[in-house]
């Protein structure tokens, strides 16, 4: 990678393929989800080399629920084993946890396991890592005009000043700038309703690649493109572009 590449501050990634990526290879749709599980651990890491300051991964959401109950045990499984271990490599690697989504349909115990890791690592000071988990744009949204409704039936704000910064300050993620760069793998081109308000502006790049083969080099790939887009966010980038 070029060393003038524009670096984006925040990433988020739909994380897709782990189910075609295990049948492919004559196995069972799980081994493809602990796989995936893996290749976070590891594009996390890199993550933080390229010097990019905040990371979102997209792991479960509030439409997940509706596949076999089977499938979804086994992403709780893993998500509790990711959890219990999360905690030393994050202490380790300096790096920052938070979780997004609706917590409230999660078991006990996967709630205090989040709980845990967000507390441990709330001081630290590299790479913000948030993983979305029964997660789903449209109900954060609902959930953010929920808080600014109850506001307005306060007399704490008026319908006329009601602005988009309240609306964000009641997201989820409103501890974190918009995304700069979405990624989605295994050549999927739709957003599932994963940051619909944060990704305005955002620069979306697809990949065929399924996600437990997505690296470090793909990352880099990712990167390289985001640096040649030329982002005005509804403008003009200087004088010369008006005709």
């Amino acid at each position: 990678m070029e060393e003038n590449t524009n670096i984006p501050a925040h990433v988020a990634i739909i994380l897709d393929g782990n189910g075609r990526w295990a049948k492919e290879k004559g196995m069972p749709r799980n081994y493809g989800h602990m796989q995936g599980a893996k290749a976070v651990e590891d594009i996390l890491v890199d993550a933080r080399d390229i010097g990019i300051k905040y990371l979102t991964v997209y792991a479960f959401s509030t439409e997940n629920w509706n596949r076999p109950e089977a499938e979804v045990s086994a992403l709780m499984t893993i998500l509790r084993n990711y959890l219990k271990t999360s905690i030393k490599k994050s202490m380790k690697n300096n790096v920052r946890c938070r979780v997004i989504g609706d917590r409230s349909r999660l078991s006990d115990d996967i709630q205090k396991a989040i709980l845990e890791l967000e507390d441990a690592t709330r001081d630290n000071t590299g790479l913000t890592f948030t993983i979305a988990i029964n997660y789903g744009s449209r109900d954060e949204i609902r959930r953010a005009v929920v808080k600014v409704a109850k506001k307005v039936r306060d007399g704490e704000l008026a319908p006329s000043d009601i602005t988009e910064e309240d609306i964000s300050s009641g997201l989820d993620t409103n501890y974190l700038p918009d995304p700069d760069l979405l990624i989605r793998t295994c050549n999927e081109q739709r957003i599932s309703n994963f940051l619909l308000w944060q990704c305005a502006y955002t620069e979306f790049y697809y990949t065929p690649v399924a996600w437990p083969d997505f690296n470090k080099e793909e990352l880099l790939k990712a990167v390289e493109a985001y640096g040649t887009r030329n982002r005005k966010f509804g403008g003009l980038r200087n004088c010369s572009e008006i005709t």
